[in-house]
């Protein structure tokens, strides 16, 4: 079984680092909608659109977005590890 969450957590920084550099740069269905329809003009620039993961970028730099992909993996992960260990059955004592 360790094997096998060791494995997934390998593949997933290589997918997120590797495959992030693939994505498209047009805007995803729901930008998409909201420019077409006109609702985008009324929109405001959210509080953390200039934070260290703004537009799926570290910095905001597309060079580096497998590791802004890689990073968010591993952010993840922590917390759902922590937060499975919490939540866990602990022996009746």
């Amino acid at each position: 079984m360790k094997r096998f969450f060791i494995g997934f957590g390998v593949v997933s920084l290589l997918i997120a680092g590797v495959l992030s550099y693939f994505a498209s740069s047009a805007p995803d269905g729901l930008d998409k909608a909201t420019e077409d329809t006109g609702i985008a003009q009324h929109a405001q620039e959210h509080p953390l659109g200039g934070g260290l993961f703004a537009d799926y970028a570290v910095g905001g730099d597309d060079k580096f977005t497998g590791l802004a992909g890689m990073l968010g993996v591993l952010v993840t992960l922590v917390i759902a590890v922590g937060l499975f260990w919490l939540l866990r059955k602990k022996p009746v004592r």
